[in-house]
């Protein structure tokens, strides 16, 4: 694994209004949900000499955590996804058939806004400086870096 530099980024503000309608993870999506989530990080992971390059490859891998992941669902197809432990926002992932379509920004509204109706304490979340994109959209929506910490 190359050595790289991760952030932990915090917001403290409200939410905003998001029209979406996201459902909890349901086991009938996993297929889709592996195939998404191993291509989202699949680049960043290669890049960043992190292995195994593919995430998940057995439901039995998501146990406890499916619980607390969303889906947005377009006739039964995954247009991206969200997890939110408590505080903190993770695994924000959009199919590369619908990115660039501002659906990343309207799922981080939405887990905001989920997590904004049970808490009040500061939101958090953390990403790669590799992914340039994630962190421009974040700092856009009112996060800011509170720690900065080498992964080696």
């Amino acid at each position: 694994m190359k050595s790289f530099l991760a952030y932990e980024m915090q917001y403290t503000g409200n939410a905003s209004e998001v029209n979406l309608n996201l459902i909890p993870f349901s086991d009938i999506y996993y297929s889709q949900y592996e195939q998404i989530y191993n291509e989202c990080f699949f680049e960043m992971r290669e890049a960043l000499e992190v292995h195994p390059l593919a995430v998940y490859s057995d439901i039995s891998q998501l146990s406890e955590r499916k619980k607390d992941i969303f889906l947005l669902l377009e006739n039964n197809t995954i247009i991206g996804s969200v997890a939110c432990y408590g505080t903190e926002i993770d695994d924000l992932i959009v199919s590369r058939k619908f990115q660039g379509k501002g659906y990343g920004r309207k799922l981080l509204q939405w887990a905001i806004s989920h997590i904004r109706e049970s808490s009040d304490a500061p939101i958090t979340l953390h990403v790669a400086d590799w992914n340039k994109k994630a962190i421009r959209m974040y700092l856009d929506a009112g996060f800011v870096v509170i720690k900065k910490q080498q992964i080696n």
